[in-house]
């Protein structure tokens, strides 16, 4: 344990954009809990990036189960000893269809990944920063918590609901000195996209059609949502809180 070093949790961290959002934290020097659903997944991330024993903790947890929350947090307690950055960054994306069409179960599985578990992360963490008097969490919503697009009711109902969290945890963790934000990216090149392009029944229509809705032209990559993140989870955005930072081509002024 490296007792200078602060630490973070990211969720979702062998996801496109949860790995180079470690990737840059791990070049600050920043302890790292890497969390997703297989174990195997987030060690491989470790691998790749470099990180060992010392600085890196994986950890397999479903981010909609309170157990498996309070499991990583806890974790991290015990290697660490604290928590200075919380990405609550795990979602998906559920299928594609017309509200007619989709089913309470689809809407259900959406909001147990992309709200119960955004709240569960908040729910355990906030108190350890609380105590700390200092840390900030980054909350992942997307550019379909302020738009509406046909297809995509469950989905985008749910980055709506992460906006209205991360005001609420903003505003509850403030006294405290803990900070609380949003990033809301847009269309960018993630296994994530090509499942929702594939569930277009289109693909590359779709593709061509949000590339020309872009205002820069194209999808972002990982790492240019990463930079922003790993901005917002660091003390050069000790001013920062309950903001939302959209990392979309100007997709969101169309």
């Amino acid at each position: 344990m490296t007792t200078e070093a602060k630490t973070a949790i990211i969720t979702g961290a062998a996801g496109g954009i949860g790995k180079e959002l470690a990737r840059r934290m791990a070049e600050r020097g920043v302890n790292l809990v890497l969390v997703d659903l297989k174990r195997e997944a987030v060690l491989a991330v470790a691998e790749e990036l470099g990180l060992n024993e010392t600085n890196s903790l994986a950890v397999a947890a479903d981010v909609s189960v309170e157990d498996e929350v309070k499991g990583y947090v806890q974790a991290a307690l015990d290697k660490f000893g604290r928590i200075d950055y919380f990405a609550n960054n795990a979602g998906i994306e559920g299928p594609m269809g017309l509200i007619e069409e989709q089913s309470v179960d689809a809407l259900d599985l959406v909001y147990r990944v992309n709200v119960r578990g955004v709240f569960l992360g908040l729910q355990h963490v906030l108190p350890v920063m609380k105590r700390q008097q200092s840390g900030a969490i980054l909350n992942t919503s997307s550019l379909a918590g302020l738009m509406g697009a046909p297809g995509m009711s469950p989905y985008i109902m749910s980055k709506h609901a992460v906006i209205g969290l991360t005001r609420v945890a903003a505003n509850e963790a403030a006294p405290s000195g803990v900070r609380v934000n949003a990033v809301l990216p847009g269309t960018i090149n993630t296994a994530m996209m090509r499942k929702i392009e594939a569930n277009s029944g289109t693909p590359d229509a779709f593709k061509t059609a949000n590339e020309s809705l872009t205002p820069l032209g194209r999808y972002g990559e990982p790492q240019e949502v990463a930079a922003v993140m790993n901005f917002l989870l660091s003390d050069e955005a000790s001013f920062v809180t309950a903001s939302l930072y959209t990392v979309d081509g100007g997709m969101v002024a169309q």
